[in-house]
């Protein structure tokens, strides 16, 4: 993937998984591999063709590893590459930050840092 100059750490985090699946697919993937139609039975909400797409992409610049089984009939197997595993904390912290506020605890937090 080519490097692309970006304004900000948080647009250079969005444009690798951005998207209305990759974080839940990245989710999915971080304690094992995972078939493709686990993947689907996981992410009810994604068509197949959208699916395929946020994979593709998430491939395309190195989060993911796609494998294909050679089984009548072929499966194909993901799972986080090195680089996708370093983003395994900025997940966690979303899911944290989400259990809060599924929870109705007050999750904000002033950030003396924003849109600097």
């Amino acid at each position: 993937m080519k490097q692309q100059q970006f304004n900000c750490p948080v647009e250079a985090t969005l444009s690798l998984i951005g998207g209305k699946y990759k974080p839940l697919i990245l989710w999915h993937l971080v304690d094992c591999p995972l078939h493709y139609m686990e993947l689907q039975r996981r992410i009810p909400s994604a068509t197949p063709k959208m699916l395929s797409q946020q994979l593709r992409d998430l491939e395309d610049c190195g989060m993911i590893h796609r494998e294909v089984i050679p089984e009548k009939p072929p499966k194909t197997v993901y799972s986080l590459t090195a680089f996708g595993e370093s983003i395994i904390p900025v997940l966690d912290t979303m899911c944290q930050w989400g259990t809060a506020y599924m929870d109705g605890l007050d999750v904000q937090s002033p950030c003396c840092s924003a849109g600097a």
